[in-house]
């Protein structure tokens, strides 16, 4: 390769370095986050520039973006519609984050109660009650 020229890889090659399916590539090019070269009868050819946007995408997956976020990330008018995207996702995380620590509290207290049976325990049956509503009576487990 001459200094200056770009390296053209298969579908098949960028799919192996990623560790992907060349079926992903191909729905995220349909998807418009992708839009490799074509050369002599139509075939895929990705460059440098194509590595970096799948590196992207994976990395904004990871995150826990949609491909519709990603693509509206990827396609966005400036840097200032960037980061009202980036502050929008900000805030589902970080409400995600709230809900799996609540729930890994549930299962720790499960796992800690000192009760044989966790659902027999009080504090158990009232954080039940609470989410059913007060009139629910105590639940005796069989």
């Amino acid at each position: 390769m001459q200094a200056g020229e770009d390296a053209m890889m298969t579908i098949g090659e960028i799919a192996n370095k990623f560790g992907l399916a060349t079926h992903v590539l191909r729905h995220w090019e349909s998807a418009g986050l992708l839009a490799p070269a074509r050369v002599v009868a139509g075939r895929r050819r990705y460059r440098s520039a194509d590595l970096y946007r799948v590196a992207t995408i994976l990395r904004a997956k990871e995150a826990g973006l949609s491909l519709h976020q990603i693509r509206e990330l990827m396609t966005a008018a400036g840097s200032a519609r960037r980061r009202e995207i980036l502050l929008r996702h900000r805030e589902d995380l970080v409400a995600r984050i709230d809900a799996l620590r609540d729930s890994l509290g549930f299962i720790e207290g499960g796992l800690e109660c000192e009760h044989e049976d966790f659902t027999a325990c009080p504090h158990y049956q009232a954080t039940v009650r609470a989410r059913i509503g007060r009139q629910a009576a105590p639940h005796i487990p069989v």
